[in-house]
């Protein structure tokens, strides 16, 4: 059986891909607008776990639905689950995705599906759900991650990664300039997976 795994290159998604790899054939994907080349980022960091990977190109108007939720809201919670919840949407169209995963913890407020939506996704588009971490909290992650991956961690602005967040974070940048961003986004740590630990 094969899985997709949602792929940010962050150390959440890597996880959820290790933990998955007992029981499917992991394939990683990673979601873009175009507006950035962090795809590329993205297979660099797939191919240095060992996993298949794809891009999967998201609708444009998706983009624009988030930045107008952010730009209204003035905060980025609902603009990134919206696109959280468009991405399985889109995955979930290919008629040769049964199963999908991703890198969501039991303490994450961002991004997350509601039961209720991932039920009429599933219900609607034939495939099943799957949150490897959703059991985990923040701590038990960092140290499977300590434990089974290299990474590095810093700001967000300044960790390469290839999330919903940096588009999205881009557009705002193209169209009302750095301070905006600090406006909207709280600062927090991110993390790049850079390979597996070789384990003795």
């Amino acid at each position: 059986m094969r899985t997709s795994v949602l792929f940010s290159g962050g150390k959440d998604s890597a996880l959820s891909a290790l933990l998955m790899e007992p029981f499917f054939e992991v394939e990683l994907v990673t979601c873009s607008f175009g507006l950035l080349p962090n795809q590329e980022l993205a297979a660099k960091t797939a191919k240095e776990l060992g996993f298949p990977h794809r891009i999967l190109s998201l609708k444009w108007e998706i983009l624009e639905k988030a930045y107008e939720k952010i730009m209204n809201d003035g905060f980025p919670k609902y603009a990134i689950n919206y696109i959280h919840e468009k991405a399985i949407e889109t995955l979930a169209s290919d008629p040769d995705v049964k199963f999908i995963a991703d890198g969501t913890r039991r303490d994450d407020r961002v991004p997350v599906l509601s039961i209720s939506q991932v039920r009429s996704i599933e219900d609607r588009l034939g495939i099943q759900y799957i949150c490897p971490l959703k059991g985990y909290n923040r701590k038990t992650v960092s140290t499977l991650v300590e434990r089974y991956l290299r990474i590095e961690e810093g700001p967000s602005e300044s960790i390469p990664k290839a999330d919903y967040e940096i588009e999205l974070r881009e557009l705002i940048r193209q169209r009302h300039g750095d301070e905006k961003i600090k406006e909207l986004f709280p600062a927090h740590i991110q993390s790049h997976v850079l390979s597996r630990k070789e384990l003795s």
